[in-house]
């Protein structure tokens, strides 16, 4: 839709009219803005990807908002709706995550973390799960809250798993571009991802192959093929 700098806009908490949490709302020229996601400095490269796949794939009205340290992604919304849904019609105002997307991203999770207990030791297993805590906890990723819930979702088959989490798109991007930036710390190459790729072979043909079109066309997914 648009790019704007902070002074462009005005943003406030507000309370959410059926959760009990704040979350701020960005206003611009008698339009309302719902925060989506957020990157730092460092990834304006993810945050334009995928505000243009929100616009320009999705049909959602969104906008980019460039501040000196971070980049934000924001969805328009109708204030007067019981739970700021997005004014396109589209639903919730962050793009909820398709369930075999979720679960094909945890298995390549899952065998990462196997291959690191595996290959590297259980003191580096640890280590493997409270760098992805971190993750979870500063992209707010729900149903991670404790450590038995991360360790509930690296070692639970997700193809058995009920429920799935919650996830949203922007979730499955943090993710991957997480685990495979800490695959590559812990290797020291990328030959680990050919391998968590194989694991895709659990799922059915058909969710497969749907994944890794996604994966392709996903901001942060490329770095996986």
């Amino acid at each position: 839709m648009f790019i704007l700098k902070r002074q462009d806009v005005d943003i406030k908490m507000m309370q959410h009219p059926s959760k009990d949490q704040p979350i701020p709302i960005l206003t611009y020229q008698g339009q309302t803005f719902r925060l989506l996601s957020v990157f730092n400095a460092s990834q304006e490269e993810d945050a334009r990807a995928l505000w243009r796949d929100l616009t320009d794939n999705r049909g959602k009205a969104c906008m980019l908002l460039e501040e000196p340290e971070r980049f934000s992604i924001w969805g328009k919304i109708r204030l007067d709706q019981p739970d700021l849904e997005d004014s396109t019609g589209g639903g919730s105002a962050a793009v909820a995550a398709n369930e075999s997307h979720i679960k094909a991203c945890l298995l390549l999770v899952q065998v990462l973390y196997m291959d690191v207990e595996d290959l590297l030791g259980p003191k580096q297993a640890r280590q493997f799960e409270t760098e992805l805590s971190t993750v979870f906890t500063q992209w707010k990723f729900p149903q991670t809250g404790t450590p038995q819930a991360v360790k509930h979702l690296l070692t639970v088959d997700p193809l058995a798993m009920t429920p799935l989490p919650s996830w949203a798109e922007h979730h499955l991007y943090r993710l991957l571009e997480a685990t495979h930036r800490m695959g590559k710390n812990y290797f020291g190459n990328t030959s680990f991802a050919p391998r968590s790729l194989e694991a895709l072979e659990d799922l059915p043909k058909a969710e497969r192959q749907d994944f890794l079109t996604w994966l392709r066309n996903s901001p942060t997914g490329k770095v996986w093929l």
